[in-house]
């Protein structure tokens, strides 16, 4: 079985996404999961985690109408809460804590100022977040903002974070940002508690299509050096991979990537890994017992 930990599903009519302007064509209109069904079935991608994609209530309100029309295939949600309103937080922790699918929360934070999470209001939803057991997805603009990881596991040590595309790695960029982000990447691992998603794996700057199996291979190994595979998750980033070459060059490439790892390593990441971080027994346990 394999997993995919980081898919978006979006529908303007329903939540706003700022970000989903005319540049964004033909993604800047409805997708859900039947629209990448087939593509997850030809790939044998069995249960999907679905990700936070707009800093709104209502997107999470979308994810979780798709996670009931799709109960066998939506495992997990991440959604969203206001880290910026521990109040708000607080408050909206009853949904989070009534609903076993929702497990984590994630903030568009590369929108933001850098150090936004260091904030005083934020350090205290952080707190929140970990006393309830839910985790953080960890979504960057660039490499650089993985240096603010340590910081966030040395005040939130229980915290279980997951770093969203490997933190974007400068694919196609110089030897001197290569170096930067393999520390940066080490750095975040060394807390046994953040995990990454091999994900969103294509150039963050110019052409996303300009990119080949070995340009990816180097970063998928180095985070394997570090981190582990167990504690390395699959995701597609779709739809933003369409962006990318599509689903399923972006799906063979990851496969041939992992053909020479060994079988324990390959489950790892195609599926182990998410059924663990986001605790799918747990849920499963929850759902069936209300």
């Amino acid at each position: 079985m394999i997993v995919d930990a980081h898919l978006h599903v979006w529908d303007p009519s329903r939540a706003p996404y700022p970000w989903l302007t005319e540049d964004l064509h033909p993604l800047n209109r409805t997708l859900l999961i039947d629209d990448i069904a087939p593509d997850l079935d030809r790939a044998g991608v069995a249960r999907v985690v679905l990700v936070q994609a707009a800093d709104n209530a209502d997107d999470t309100a979308v994810m979780r109408v798709e996670a009931a029309h799709h109960p066998d295939r939506v495992a997990a949600i991440v959604g969203w809460l206001p880290l910026d309103d521990p109040d708000a937080v607080e408050e909206g922790l009853a949904m989070f804590i009534e609903d076993p699918l929702l497990v984590g929360v994630r903030n568009l934070i590369h929108e933001r100022e850098p150090g936004w999470l260091s904030q005083p209001a934020q350090r205290a939803s952080l707190g929140l977040l970990a006393d309830a057991g839910l985790s953080l997805d960890f979504v960057t603009g660039s490499a650089g903002t993985l240096a603010e990881i340590p910081g966030i596991v040395e005040r939130h040590p229980t915290l279980r974070i997951v770093i969203d595309h490997l933190g974007k790695p400068p694919i196609g960029g110089s030897p001197s940002e290569r170096a930067a982000w393999r520390e940066l990447l080490a750095a975040a691992a060394a807390h046994p508690l953040v995990h990454a998603k091999v994900s969103g794996l294509y150039p963050p700057i110019g052409d996303a299509r300009a990119w080949g199996v070995d340009d990816v291979r180097p970063f998928v190994e180095h985070a394997a050096a570090v981190f582990g595979a167990d504690r390395l998750m699959y995701g597609s980033d779709w739809p933003i991979v369409e962006r990318a070459g599509g689903h399923a060059r972006v799906h063979r490439a990851l496969l041939d990537i992992l053909d020479g790892w060994g079988a324990t390593e390959r489950a790892a990441v195609l599926s182990g890994t998410a059924t663990n971080f986001y605790r799918f027994s747990r849920i499963h346990s929850e759902r069936t017992t209300a």
